[in-house]
């Protein structure tokens, strides 16, 4: 039994896929950055006395970014950016956790 487990695990270290970091980082940022885009400007249709003082909170931390059209694509730009580096950052340490245990074997 001992044997067929080694012979599985073997195979499925062969077979693991490694993640694209690249891939990762551009898909988690346009997600990251479209939500942004789509709710800022989701606001400013749906109007009102005072809109979106919660997202406003974003400009803490994105300087320029309002409530506004202009300001939904300055806050597309911070969210991608911050998107593909969190994208990135996960694919590269499950590249080298994955690197680490097949080092192990």
């Amino acid at each position: 039994m001992a044997d067929e487990d080694k012979r599985l695990e073997q195979i499925i270290l062969t077979r693991l896929v490694r993640l694209n970091a690249k891939i990762q980082g551009l898909v988690t940022g346009l997600a990251a950055g479209l939500l942004i885009f789509i709710a800022t400007n989701w606001l400013v249709l749906k109007g009102g006395r005072q809109v979106g003082p919660h997202l406003s909170l974003l400009g803490q931390f994105f300087v320029g970014y309002r409530v506004t059209f202009l300001g939904s694509l300055i806050g597309f730009a911070y969210a991608f950016v911050c998107g593909f580096i969190v994208g990135y950052s996960v694919a590269w340490m499950y590249n080298w956790i994955a690197d680490l245990k097949e080092v192990k074997n």
